[in-house]
């Protein structure tokens, strides 16, 4: 499937690209020979295959919360950019006057 140039056009518009002449002729052609990939892929016999998420085992990773020592309020605050009053100092996002 050959896609034409106001298709590619259309698609640069929507990821917001500026594209040159050559590069919409070159995007064309891959574009074109990536869905004639697809179209492949389409014709083979998966009837057979049942539907799944992941060929992987489901597992669970996570580990049991157990409650530790809290960390130093020093520790925590050597590597912050800025701090107050033991607190981490961040620009406000809003200001109100």
């Amino acid at each position: 499937m050959a896609l034409s140039r106001g298709e590619v056009e259309h698609i640069a518009e929507l990821a917001k690209l500026a594209l040159t002449e050559e590069e919409k002729a070159l995007y064309a052609e891959q574009l074109s020979a990536i869905l004639d990939y697809f179209r492949k892929l389409q014709e083979v016999d998966t009837s057979g295959i049942a539907p799944t998420a992941t060929v992987l085992p489901i597992r669970n990773v996570f580990r049991p919360d157990e409650p530790g020592e809290p960390m130093p309020r020093e520790r925590l605050l050597q590597n912050a950019p800025a701090q107050a009053d033991g607190c981490f100092q961040v620009q406000p996002i809003l200001e109100f006057e």
